[in-house]
């Protein structure tokens, strides 16, 4: 695991609000001149702590604005029960996020649709078609109060978060 210091915690805190922001930029931000900013960049690139750029876009603006969290609940989680069905969602471009998780189900996953009708292709031809799902509960997303990517960066003593 990369160590990181307040400088390199400053640079991920204001890459997480604004990744377009030019060097420059940052380096004033960040007290920092442009060349050392960028070589630190680079490092938490190559390190993998920055794992890449990304825009947001509009769900609604691509057609896909029907949010749906489904609970799954597997028939056994032996490793190679966990690895198929791993397999099998990871193709499937409408489900964003894939979480394996303890207590009352097995996995968690986000899907983004156009519609109803979207939702049911892929709950009834995919996941349900699937011989180890025992299972799923099906909830769908009336209004999005609060969706971030930014994670919360730990400051050191004395300085505000």
């Amino acid at each position: 695991m990369a160590t990181l210091d307040d400088i390199d915690l400053s640079i991920l805190d204001q890459l997480q609000r604004d990744a377009r922001m030019p060097v420059t930029e940052m380096s004033k931000r960040i007290n920092l001149s442009p060349t050392p900013c960028t070589l630190r960049m680079r490092r938490l690139e190559s390190e993998k702590v920055i794992q890449g750029y990304h825009a947001r876009v509009s769900p609604a603006a691509l057609n896909a604005a029907l949010l749906v969290f489904v609970t799954v609940k597997l028939r056994a989680t032996d490793e190679a029960t966990l690895a198929n069905f791993n397999s099998a969602v990871k193709p499937v471009r409408q489900i964003l996020e894939c979480h394996m998780t303890g207590g009352g189900f097995d996995y968690l996953l986000k899907i983004r649709v156009r519609d109803m009708a979207e939702y049911r292709e892929i709950l009834g031809g995919v996941i349900g078609q699937l011989p180890m799902v025992e299972g799923t509960h099906s909830y769908f997303v009336m209004e999005e109060v609060k969706e971030t990517n930014i994670i919360a960066v730990p400051r050191s003593k004395g300085q505000p978060s």
